[in-house]
């Protein structure tokens, strides 16, 4: 009765790997942006911070899923 179907696990896994992919990607950009300011602003700091932290708890839930997300 509360079986789930493969289909959509299936694809919420790869809208999770797609979502990881991306927020690296931000996330280095923003590194990038920061190492090379001179003074960053606070906000820059924290929209670092907030990206990384997004990015590592969306590594956490691929890998309890047994998702493999850095290929």
């Amino acid at each position: 009765m509360f079986r789930r179907k493969k289909g959509r696990a299936k694809d919420m896994d790869q809208q999770l790997l797609m979502n990881i992919r991306q927020l690296k990607k931000e996330w280095e950009n923003l590194n990038s942006i920061i190492d090379q300011s001179i003074e960053p602003t606070e906000e820059g700091l924290k929209e670092l911070a907030l990206t990384k932290s997004k990015y590592l708890y969306l590594l956490r839930e691929a890998r309890h899923r047994g998702l493999n997300a850095l290929s």
